[in-house]
């Protein structure tokens, strides 16, 4: 059967029933899921330094090791999950000033240096031990 429109005769156009490659949902799914989860977890355990707080790092001779850095990502997460954004992480005799949303070290303090002993633009205080 045709169809007139306009004057022109129009074939009728047949459906052809088209079956689309289904992918495998549950399998990629829990691959997507897998790598989701690592990738979570590497930026939950990385802590970042910015360029300031290096340079405050160096000048004033404080030197963070490898446990230092996951104790202070263990305090950023669970700022993180109280809803901190920017906070003043004390530890150990440093004052550090963090971006928790960003788990980054934004700048550094020891006591020599602390002389207003005044801190804005935060919202919490983490005592990390």
């Amino acid at each position: 059967m045709s169809l007139r429109i306009n004057s022109r005769y129009l074939p009728q156009l047949q459906e052809t029933e088209r079956k689309r490659p289904t992918p495998d949902t549950q399998g990629s799914q829990n691959s997507f899921q897998s790598i989701l989860n690592r990738e979570i977890q590497k930026s939950n355990d990385s802590v970042k330094i910015s360029g300031h707080a290096s340079k405050r790092l160096l000048e004033r001779n404080i030197i963070l090791n490898e446990n230092d850095i996951k104790v202070l990502g263990m305090a950023m997460a669970k700022a993180d999950a109280k809803g901190a954004k920017d906070s003043l992480m004390l530890y150990k005799d440093i004052a550090f000033i963090a971006s928790i949303k960003n788990r980054t070290l934004i700048t550094a303090i020891d006591p020599q240096d602390s002389e207003e002993n005044i801190f804005t633009n935060i919202d919490s205080a983490i005592i990390v031990k």
